[in-house]
């Protein structure tokens, strides 16, 4: 009898001793950090993102966005960065300079005069170099590509201008969006830092 209850007990207890073993082992999994947008001879790099209301419209406001590469040593290459965020409230976009949309969204319920872009989630992409001064504004159409802080800060941003409908018309109307993303070129999420500056 007491060979069975050691037995039963010893085979629970390596039963046990197993399952907390893959229990420790899937947890100390799932809490280990990314480390791709890591660099560990440049820990406090990242990317910040500056959205600036130049003017008011009837219907919205014009915005100029830049974003910085403040990494030391990691340039933002091609095919360039994309920009995409997700409207708080039923926003369009009714022009750009120095970047574009990369699809319109339906736009079918506006007559005549059609937005630039109506989707929720607009996601936007710097134009290349060459385009017509007309439809540039400074620091754009770098094909996405974006020089490290270190190697040159004055190459290292890149602007586009938009002209926001359907938001407000003032500091406490307009809705801060509720999301926003920056995708590197390989399509991986990196972590941005964000600054919304009014101007008044």
């Amino acid at each position: 009898m007491e060979s069975l209850r050691g037995s039963v007990t010893g085979s629970i207890t390596s039963k046990l001793s197993g399952f907390t073993i893959l229990l420790l082992f899937l947890l100390s999994c799932s809490t280990f950090t990314s480390t791709e947008a890591y660099d560990a001879l440049d820990p406090n790099g990242n990317i910040t993102i500056k959205w600036d209301i130049m003017t008011w419209n009837p219907d919205g406001y014009v915005a100029v966005v830049t974003i910085f590469n403040f990494q030391q040593y990691r340039h933002i290459q091609a095919p360039g960065w994309t920009l995409g965020w997700t409207w708080a409230k039923k926003e369009v976009i009714w022009s750009m300079m120095g970047g574009q949309t990369t699809e319109q969204g339906d736009c079918s319920k506006y007559k005549g005069n059609i937005p630039h872009c109506c989707k929720k989630d607009p996601t936007v992409v710097d134009l290349l170099p060459g385009t017509p001064y007309n439809q540039q504004i400074e620091n754009c159409c770098k094909g996405g590509v974006i020089s490290s802080w270190a190697q040159d800060p004055t190459t290292a941003l890149s602007s586009f201008q938009l002209s926001v409908g359907a938001a407000g018309t003032t500091n406490k109307t307009v809705r801060e969006y509720q999301k926003i993303s920056h995708l590197n070129p390989r399509g991986l999420d990196t972590l941005v830092d964000l600054q919304k500056l009014v101007n008044n």
